[in-house]
């Protein structure tokens, strides 16, 4: 077995204390990966919180892990000592379903199996990339480009492949109207995303404080949603909206600003459900979706073109101590616009 330093939390109101973990040894097609940095995800948040449900703890959170390979099994083909690689939200998943093969693991009909909060195949409880190493198979590592420093390329693990995927499904592109909702750390890397991708893009945020950040990110216009004279002039515009908020909204007041045959997906997902009135669907056949994050090949994909279109998402870099403080900061939207864990600092 493989130690590890990692911040582990006890409880839904526990602070984060140092912990040793303990990684498997490497199988045939493991791979050791020494990580450098790790995102700090609103989902991580929700799940040390308790508030998706039951939680396994103590918990090691990350789900947006870059690091060095430092160590390979056997018969692994894909990637050698010295690598710079990452791990996003999941580790491994049955890869014999119908999704599984088309390469959408993350919707295996048998559950993927998540970076943390999960129990592997061989019935341990997964732990994340808030720690010094992890291990994991090679089918579920992805290739950093050169381009991206690691710093940088964590977040792309989750915040970046979950708002590429549904932008990709969606086709948002040129000729195409989208709205970003929230201008946080999946926002901002939407807008960079689908302006990239050729759409004509627009934020939508409770006030007008990030406006600056979003045009030069890409963004054509910039409307703040506390004024309902935003919902009038903009009722009927866009093709697709993202919705990157982890909170309560009036879903129904987003859905009058798609245009025919438009679709508001969520990828923010808030620990209260949301009340849909399905009138505000019907009357020009608008369609509500959910959007998780993508499969391997997408996320690579997802990475491979952010490396072409320089790409990268504004972070804050922090010590492990200030993982306490970050997650209050977060809450209080009081980041721009991700905080990324150096793990040199363990």
């Amino acid at each position: 077995m493989i130690t590890a330093k990692a911040r582990a939390v006890d409880g839904p109101d526990k602070p984060f204390r140092a912990a040793e973990i303990k990684r498997r040894d490497l199988d045939s097609h493991d791979v050791l990966i020494e990580i450098k940095y790790a995102g700090i995800c609103h989902s991580d948040i929700h799940t040390a919180h308790g508030e998706w449900g039951e939680v396994n703890y103590p918990l090691v959170p990350g789900h947006e892990i870059a690091g060095i390979v430092t160590d390979v099994g056997p018969h692994v083909t894909k990637y050698k000592v010295g690598d710079r690689v990452g791990v996003g939200c999941m580790v491994d998943s049955c890869s014999e379903c119908e999704n599984c093969r088309k390469g959408e693991e993350q919707y295996c009909l048998n559950g993927m199996v998540p970076t943390y909060d999960g129990v592997d195949k061989y019935g341990e409880p997964t732990q994340g990339g808030y720690s010094t190493h992890i291990v994991v198979t090679e089918d579920f590592v992805v290739r950093i480009p050169d381009n991206i420093p690691l710093d940088a390329a964590a977040p792309l693990l989750c915040a970046g492949i979950t708002t590429y995927s549904p932008l990709n499904h969606w086709v948002a592109g040129p000729g195409k109207k989208v709205a970003v909702v929230g201008m946080g750390g999946l926002g901002h890397l939407a807008v960079k995303i689908a302006h990239a991708m050729g759409a004509e893009v627009t934020v939508l945020s409770q006030s007008l404080r990030k406006k600056e950040d979003g045009l030069e990110f890409g963004a054509k216009d910039y409307y703040t949603t506390s004024d309902p004279e935003t919902f009038n002039k903009l009722a009927g515009t866009f093709d697709l909206i993202i919705n990157t908020v982890s909170a309560q909204i009036d879903i129904n007041a987003y859905f009058s600003l798609l245009t025919l045959d438009g679709t508001l997906v969520n990828v923010g997902a808030p620990a209260e459900p949301l009340s849909v009135n399905v009138f505000s669907l019907i009357p020009h056949r608008r369609s509500f979706a959910g959007s998780m994050i993508g499969g391997i090949r997408e996320t690579q994909e997802m990475l491979d073109f952010c490396a072409k279109h320089n790409i990268v998402p504004k972070i804050e870099v922090i010590s492990a101590d200030q993982i306490d403080e970050a997650y209050e900061r977060v809450l209080a939207s009081d980041v721009k616009y991700r905080f990324v864990i150096d793990i040199s600092t363990m």
